[in-house]
This record gives structure tokens, C-alpha cells and sequence, in this order.
């Protein structure tokens, strides 16, 4: 059989069966709507929790007789002889006195002098690297007391209240978008498919008299294939629609005001169209497939 005539029946069987026909294009539209609103949240909130993580720095303060000769010998170890160690700045004292009278201009103008020493801001490839780079800096003693590896260094410092709070904060965010994804991709898949076997249901019938006169399982079903592609492609083509308005209408006009909408990073369009368009044909298609085993046995 040629595929127009396979197609000919799933339209036929689609003017037959409205409201089954309906019930699924509509779980579909729905299903992306959902799909297309929360895969750029997750992707944005993802983005905003990395963007937390990348503050994650570790302090390595000099003492303060330190000579140039010291301060590059540390610099080395820091740089070539210290795992997990992505950048190495080096903050002088004057740039951090510059930098903290302006945070709290009356306290440092009473002090007359300037008491923070010079330091090295480490940033590691992984924030949750952090601790191994504290501890090979400053290794913990049998008493339970820290010391350090280089003379010149005073002390180690990585803010570990801050630092835990941040990398807690952002592995529960992503874990529970991650969760949400996988449930909600699961939901999604149920629904359109208890949809399709609905409307399957209806026409049992059918389907049994096809098997008794000798109709093969491939003949029978991909015209049900064919009718959950069509419904899932007109389903997809709305959502995509309806993203596309709510993304012109309300979106981009908001971007131009709120940082917090146009700063995040997320797919364009075109490619989350052509993620759900696919996503719809493919579980459709699946749903219509696995849905129709059921009534194949007769």
C-alpha cells in the first residue's frame, strides 16, 4: 500500500472521531505550551544559579613584610603546583584599601594607615573544588589547627559560611529543575498517550473486525501512526504559534526594562520550535504506536 492511502484513512478516520481526534491535538498543545515556557525558565535559572557559583573564590593573604621575590614564588605555586586552581589574581594592598574605603569611607579614613595586606584571589575550575584547594594550601595539623605550605603566606582564607550557602544553593536549584524536567517530560508523555489509547478505545471495534478479516498489524496500525503524527504536528504548530505571540507581545517589550528577563542566556526560537515540533511528532507518533498493541490482540 502507498502512503497516500494510508494517509487518506487517518484523515478519514480523524473527520469519524472529532472529539477523540480533539482531545489529543489539544493534550499536545498543551503538553509543548507547558514545554515551551519551562525548558527557557530551567535554562535561565540553571544560568543564574552558574553565575552565582562562578563568585566562589578562595583568599591567600601575604604577610605583611612580604618581599617581590616571595610574592612571585607564591604566585608559581599558586599557578603551576596547585591542582583544581583555574585563575590566580594578584590584589596589592593598595587595591584592596582602594577598594574597601570606598565600601566604608569613614572607617578607613579614621584608621590613617592602610592595615590589609597584599593577597591572591583564587577562582577554581569547579567551585566545589574549593575545599581540596584550602587544604593543600593549608593543610590541617594532628592538633586539628591549619598551616601553611609557603612562609610568605599568612593565612588561607575561602569565607566557608558564604561559600557552602552558595554551592547549597545552587546544587538545590539545579537539582530540582532537573526533578521538575523529568517529571514534568514524563507527565507530558502519560497524558498524550492515555489521549491517543481514549481515543483508540473508541474504535475497538474497528480495529477487531480489521484483525478477522485478515488485515496484517502493520496495515492496521500505521494509519493510527499517521493520525498521531497529523494531530501532534497541528498541536505542535499552535504552541509554537502561541510561544511566538507571548514571546513578541509580552517578552521582548519586558526585556527592554528587566535586566532579570534579557540577562539570561536560553535557545532562541527557532531551535525550541524545532525541539517541541519534534518532541510532538515523536511522542505521538509512540503514543499512537504502543497505545493501539493492546487492541491488536485479538
Amino acid at each position: 500500500m502507498k502512503l497516500g492511502f494510508f494517509l487518506k484513512e487517518s484523515l478519514r478516520s480523524m473527520r469519524r472521531n472529532p472529539i477523540p481526534s480533539f482531545a489529543a491535538m489539544a493534550s499536545v498543545l498543551v503538553t509543548l505550551l507547558v514545554l515551551g515556557v519551562f525548558i527557557p525558565v530551567v535554562q535561565a535559572t540553571t544560568g543564574a544559579a552558574n553565575e552565582v557559583r562562578e563568585k566562589v573564590a578562595l583568599e591567600v593573604y601575604l604577610k605583611p613584610d612580604v618581599t617581590e621575590e616571595q610574592i612571585q614564588r607564591v604566585r608559581d605555586r599558586l599557578t603551576n603546583e596547585t591542582a583544581h586552581v583555574e585563575t590566580v589574581r594578584f590584589v596589592s594592598k593598595e587595591e584592596a584599601y582602594k577598594r574597601e574605603s570606598k565600601r566604608n569611607p569613614e572607617a578607613y579614613e579614621l584608621l590613617g594607615s592602610n592595615p590589609l595586606p597584599d593577597s591572591f584571589r583564587i577562582t577554581p575550575d569547579d567551585p566545589d573544588n574549593i575545599g581540596a584547594i584550602r587544604n593543600e594550601l593549608a593543610p590541617t595539623t594532628p592538633s586539628g589547627s591549619r598551616t601553611v605550605v609557603d612562609p610568605a603566606i599568612d593565612e588561607v582564607k575561602n569565607r566557608k559560611e558564604e561559600t557552602d550557602k552558595i554551592l547549597t544553593a545552587t546544587n538545590v536549584v539545579k537539582l530540582a529543575m532537573a526533578l521538575l524536567c523529568g517529571l514534568l517530560i514524563i507527565a507530558s508523555a502519560l497524558l498524550v498517550s492515555n489521549t491517543i489509547r481514549l481515543s483508540l478505545f473508541s474504535r475497538r471495534r474497528e480495529v477487531e473486525v480489521m484483525k478477522l478479516v485478515g488485515a496484517t498489524d502493520s496495515f492496521i496500525r500505521w494509519p493510527f501512526v499517521l493520525e498521531g503524527v497529523i494531530l501532534g504536528s497541528i498541536g505542535g504548530i499552535l504552541a509554537i504559534l502561541l510561544l511566538a505571540v507571548g514571546k513578541i507581545a509580552f517578552v521582548d517589550p519586558l526585556a527592554a526594562d528587566f535586566a532579570l528577563i534579557s540577562a539570561p542566556e536560553t535557545m532562541s526560537l527557532p531551535v525550541l520550535a524545532l525541539l517541541l515540533m519534534l518532541a510532538a511528532v515523536v511522542v505521538s507518533a509512540l503514543g499512537s504506536g504502543l497505545s493501539l498493541r493492546r487492541f491488536l490482540k485479538v
